[in-house]
Parts: structure tokens; C-alpha cells; sequence
């Protein structure tokens, strides 16, 4: 049995019950959560749970400060994995470049990585700013709003939304809020 480090996470990859926050379902239309303090730190990496999974007509909210000198940021929405050897599917994969200035879209199916997609119309993001960002989920897609502005859209790959149940949040950013 080969045990995988991560960030955030110990090397028996069990996430330590201070490290998890419930986002909680306080309306059919949002996935709501009050962000632990030890969750608000610079370069450090947000995990919890989407109680009963994702499903169409919810919306989850990451609101942050990028770092002055930022390389990337990280959200992802996936599947918790069944057995510790194995990855969960990942629904939603967004990786922000800013060397790039791209946002990059992907899913992960069965331990395989589809075709990421790029295209945007324009660049939200700023070193040192405020941000605010909306992933809602749809029917078809997800999409995906910054600071109110629509910035793209990445149909569903997987059927089973409701077996989304994890966001993950790293990179260089200093959150403030996940709801």
C-alpha cells in the first residue's frame, strides 16, 4: 500500500476532523458554510464536505485575496474515493494560471482526465485583489462567474452529481469565504 502526502493532508491521507467544514444546504439554491478560523490562511488549502452532493440549482461561493506574487489557484468539486488506493471522480476541475492568464476546465472519470478546455473571454484576475467567485450548478453545465461576470461554462461529464460531495481550495490566494 503506497500512501500519497498532500498538502493539508496526513500521510495516512485522512483528513483530520479540523481540516473538514460542512457546507451546509440552509436553501434549495445554495450550499452554504461558515469557514473555520484554521481554515483562513495564506497558501493553505480549504477542504469540505457538500452535505447530500451537488445537485442543479445549487451554487457554491469562493470569496479570496490573491497573493501580490501569484502562480496558480486551484478549485476542484469531486467525489469522495471509496477505498484509499483510489482517486474519486472529479467533476470540476478549475486551475488558474496566472503566468498563462488562463483558466483551465477538466474532469476526471474513473481514474482518467478528459480533454481540459481554455477558452475565456477575458482574465478576472489580479495579484494582490479581491475576488469573489460563483460556481453555479446547472442541468447541463456548471457555470462558472467571477465578480458577478459570466467567465465561462464546463458541461457535466459525470451524470451522478449527486456523488459530488468535496470542494478543495489551494494555491495563492488567502481566503475569506466558502459558502
Amino acid at each position: 500500500m503506497t500512501t500519497r502526502c498532500r498538502r493539508g493532508l496526513p500521510a495516512g491521507g485522512r483528513l483530520s476532523p479540523h481540516l473538514v467544514s460542512p457546507l451546509e444546504t440552509s436553501t434549495p439554491h445554495h450550499a452554504l458554510s461558515v469557514m473555520e478560523e484554521q481554515d483562513k490562511k495564506e497558501n493553505g488549502e480549504y477542504i469540505g464536505e457538500i452535505r447530500g452532493g451537488l445537485r442543479p440549482s445549487m451554487k457554491l461561493v469562493i470569496m479570496g485575496i490573491i497573493n501580490k506574487k501569484p502562480k496558480s489557484i486551484e478549485v476542484t468539486v469531486s467525489s469522495k474515493p471509496q477505498e484509499e488506493e483510489t482517486e474519486g471522480d472529479v467533476g470540476l476541475q478549475l486551475k488558474v494560471s496566472f503566468m498563462d492568464k488562463a483558466v483551465q476546465r477538466n474532469a476526471r472519470l474513473a481514474g482518467k482526465w478528459g480533454p481540459s478546455e481554455n477558452t475565456l473571454s477575458f482574465f478576472p484576475f489580479a495579484p494582490g485583489e479581491s475576488f469573489k467567485m460563483e460556481i453555479v450548478c446547472e442541468h447541463q453545465q456548471f457555470r462558472i462567474l467571477v465578480d458577478g461576470q459570466p467567465l465561462c461554462g464546463f458541461t457535466h461529464r459525470l451524470s451522478q452529481l449527486a456523488s459530488l460531495t468535496s470542494l478543495r481550495v489551494f494555491g495563492d490566494l488567502q481566503l475569506t469565504k466558502v459558502a
